[in-house]
């Protein structure tokens, strides 16, 4: 059995907290996951729904981003759809190790990374009508 919480927000910053606390409140009710692994997942989503605020602004929709939380047995499931422009996740640039003084150069480019690293899965599928992140974490 599952349990889903759509959420649609203009493309604004301003609707990131409000997001995370959606999912919080979901994830809190029933101890759904361990503290540590809910704090991983809000980071992921805040990463997801901020690159999705991006790429609306620079193609200059205005439509909603649409946010699904699947809460199930196994696993907690999070999709974030945009209209954006998209992008290609196997033509990021690679980051250079923390040790190595060249990732100082790195002001940005770190949120797929960090969503990989956080999640147990994530998926960056792009279409011609935007994109999709899905971000799944085992409970």
């Amino acid at each position: 059995m599952s349990e889903n919480f759509d959420i649609e927000i203009p493309p604004a910053f301003e609707h990131l907290a409000m997001v995370r606390s959606v999912l919080s409140t979901a994830l809190e009710a029933e101890s759904v996951l361990k503290e540590e692994r809910l704090q991983d997942l809000r980071l992921a989503l805040s990463e997801a729904i901020t690159n999705a605020i991006e790429a609306h602004n620079r193609s200059g929709t205005e439509a909603t981003v649409r946010i699904r939380i699947t809460v199930a047995n196994t696993k907690v499931t999070v999709r974030v759809t945009d209209q954006g422009d998209g992008f290609d996740p196997s033509k990021l640039k690679k980051h250079p190790p923390v040790t190595d003084p060249e990732r100082l150069e790195f002001e940005r480019g770190l949120g797929v990374t960090l969503m990989r690293r956080l999640t147990d899965s994530c998926t960056i599928t792009q279409t011609k009508k935007g994109t999709t992140v899905t971000l799944v974490v085992q409970r």
